[in-house]
């Protein structure tokens, strides 16, 4: 019986903890905000953040206070979360809003662009429902939505393991 049962592959550990994916995209992106941010921002929403691992890392390296924003109220003991769906509205109540691996929170976070500083790693197409689009060809979709909105962009492939890893930095359109 065991060479016809498959072993059931666990996902990796981070801080004790099992997570999709790499592990330390968490440590490798508040690396990264931290650097390109520093003391420029203070609230930041991670949005379908799932646990808080992102959360954990930015409060914890950083300071910042972090609120998960995700509906499926998955967080770990101790960070701060709001199970709700989260809404581009709700943009202007934070410095920074974050989506890595956003999944149906997708385009709330590219809408946000029009309001706040963003981060976004994309990773599933919850773009468009029309098509059906691999990775470059959703990057490329966004990144059009950035043009035609005059929202401020940069492509920046982050350092983790993963096809997932090509995401966007913005800011928001000049205001007359």
């Amino acid at each position: 019986m065991g060479d016809r049962v498959k072993r059931r592959q666990h996902p990796p550990k981070a801080n004790g903890h099992r997570f999709h994916g790499d592990p330390d995209r968490f440590p490798l992106l508040a690396e990264f905000i931290g650097e390109r941010f520093g003391n420029s921002i203070e609230n930041v929403a991670d949005v379908a953040g799932g646990q808080g691992m992102l959360a954990r890392e930015l409060r914890k390296r950083l300071n910042y206070r972090v609120e998960v924003v995700d509906p499926r109220g998955w967080t770990l003991k101790g960070v701060e979360s709001r199970a709700v769906p989260y809404l581009a509205e709700d943009a202007t109540y934070y410095d920074l809003v974050v989506g890595l691996h956003p999944d149906q929170a997708l385009r709330e976070v590219v809408h946000s662009a029009l309001r706040r500083p963003t981060i976004l790693v994309p990773c599933c197409n919850f773009w468009r429902d029309d098509q059906r689009l691999g990775r470059d060809a959703l990057a490329e979709s966004i990144a059009e939505w950035f043009k035609q909105h005059h929202v401020h962009y940069e492509r920046a492939d982050f350092p983790f393991r993963g096809p997932q890893n090509l995401g966007f930095v913005t800011t928001p359109p000049e205001t007359d």
